[in-house]
Parts: C-alpha cells; sequence; structure tokens
C-alpha cells in the first residue's frame, strides 16, 4: 500500500539504502526536504515500510513550466524487482498530474539509470560525480 508519509519516516530506509547504514538516526537529511510543497510516499508491506521517495517542488534548468525533483528514492533491497519502485512512481506521476505538475527530474545514480529509463525518464545531462556518493545523470519526465 502506497501512503502520503511524515519525512520522520523516509530516513531509515535512506540510511539503509542511499547510505549502507552509515549515517546517525534521522540522516540522509536533504535540505529540500521541509520546503514548502514537498511530500514523502512510502510503501508498506503490511506494517513495514519498504521503500520511500521525497518530491519538491523545483525547476530544472533546461526545462520550463511547473516541476517537481525526485529525491532519496530507496527500495529494501529484498523488495527490488517487484515493481514497488515503479508503483511507486507511478503513484506520484498522477498525483503531480493532477496538480498541474509538467514534469518530474531527478539525480540519479548511474546504477538506477534502467529503473528509470523504465518508466520513461529522459537522460538529459552529461555523467556527473556526486561526491562520496558516485556517478550520476540528470533525468527528466514529462508528465503533461
Amino acid at each position: 500500500m502506497i501512503k502520503f508519509i511524515p519525512l520522520a519516516q523516509v530516513f531509515d530506509v535512506r540510511n539503509i539504502v542511499l547510505r549502507e547504514g552509515k549515517m546517525p538516526p534521522g540522516q540522509p537529511r536533504f535540505p529540500s526536504d521541509d520546503a514548502e510543497g514537498a511530500f514523502h510516499l512510502g510503501y508498506f508491506d503490511g506494517d513495514k515500510l519498504v521503500c520511500v521517495a521525497s518530491f519538491h517542488p523545483e525547476t530544472y534548468t533546461a526545462f520550463p513550466g511547473k516541476a517537481y525533483q525526485l529525491r532519496g528514492m530507496a527500495t529494501l533491497e529484498e523488495y527490488r524487482g517487484k515493481s514497488i519502485g515503479n508503483q511507486l512512481l507511478n503513484f506520484a506521476i498522477v498525483y503531480l498530474r493532477g496538480q498541474k505538475t509538467n514534469y518530474i527530474w531527478c539525480n540519479a545514480r548511474k546504477k538506477a539509470l534502467k529503473f528509470y529509463e523504465s518508466i520513461g525518464f529522459e537522460i538529459v545531462s552529461p555523467e556527473f560525480d556526486v561526491p562520496g556518493i558516485g556517478p550520476h545523470h540528470a533525468m527528466y519526465l514529462k508528465i503533461q
């Protein structure tokens, strides 16, 4: 089941998946987590939170219109390959389309490019390195 969740619920899954469990409680926290208009989604298997993603209003320099940036998408390893991330992103797309949003973009880890491409995202930047995390590309998905 997919739900809108409070910010505090995203940290454990983010830390396990995105930072290999090396961060203190309440991390990783992004400056955009508290931005006006930001929201956080979670996918639950029963009572267990297994996938999270955060969205905040932010345009990408190359594209005009109303936009949201996707950040901190993370699925617990044992739940990958079961379309959970796909379902969560499609939920967000339908919600954002209803909010008259034109597109979603993200800075995707190189190893996640195929996942985002399978949903329809396109690579819109050269590869760049996020220090301490690794190679990324900006990706874009037009939603209306």
